[in-house]
């Protein structure tokens, strides 16, 4: 067996483990809590009253004008300068809320601005509530308008994640750093972790163009009813 390739078999359980238990929770988590945050933020911003709107501006105007590593020193290694301190992991995970929260905001602000003023209108009209109209006609549409860009965003979390080993969560890429740094193989070893975020990449594409496929499907029995 060539030297290369029994050294990336020898190396693959290391990785794949430290993308089970810190990349993949670090994601989903991350997605999930941010995309909480984007749909209050988007509301805020929406329908909230003027200082709510101002700060959601704010927070958004912050989060997508700086880069995300910076977020992430700012989180874990900064704040201990004023006494707040987190363990790495924490720190990622509110470093990548804050960030999927922003970006989520604005593709959720979209798509709700993007549902017609008449089905507020016909929801307001068999009495409806404002919260019952947003939870039971706009945000149902709106969720199949946003899932494409919605997935885009969390395949593009998956590979973000690599970020987080900089501030020494022990992740699937600094996995790879770790073992480079014992068999000095930073070729073999970081096109090994670059084909493994490629595969987990092609994946979620293919269920990504499932889920589209799915929301059509049930968009156009929408269409066709109306």
């Amino acid at each position: 067996m060539p030297h290369w390739l029994q050294l990336m078999a020898e190396s693959l359980p290391s990785l794949l483990w430290a993308g089970l238990i810190f990349t993949i929770p670090l994601t989903l988590l991350s997605f999930a809590f941010g995309l909480i945050l984007g749909l209050a933020t988007a509301i805020g911003r929406l329908f909230g009253p003027e200082p709510v709107a101002a700060i959601a501006r704010f927070y958004v105007w912050v989060i997508r004008g700086t880069p995300l590593l910076v977020q992430l020193f700012v989180i874990f290694y900064g704040l201990p300068s004023i006494g707040i301190l987190l363990d790495a992991f924490p720190a990622a995970l509110i470093g990548f809320t804050l960030n999927i929260g922003a970006y989520s905001s604005e593709i959720i602000r979209a798509v709700i601005s993007s549902v017609p003023k008449g089905q507020w209108e016909a929801a307001y009209s068999i009495g409806m509530s404002w919260r019952q109209a947003m939870s039971r006609t706009i945000l149902p549409q709106a969720a199949r308008v946003a899932v494409p860009p919605l997935s885009n965003t969390f395949i593009s979390l998956v590979k973000d994640t690599s970020l987080a080993a900089a501030i020494t969560v022990p992740e699937l890429f600094q996995a790879a750093q770790r073992i480079v740094a014992t068999t000095y193989e930073p070729l073999i070893l970081y096109i090994e972790a670059a084909l493994i975020y490629l595969v987990l990449s092609s994946v979620l594409s293919q269920l990504q163009l499932r889920l589209e496929r799915r929301f059509a499907r049930y968009g156009g029995m929408l269409e066709a009813n109306a």
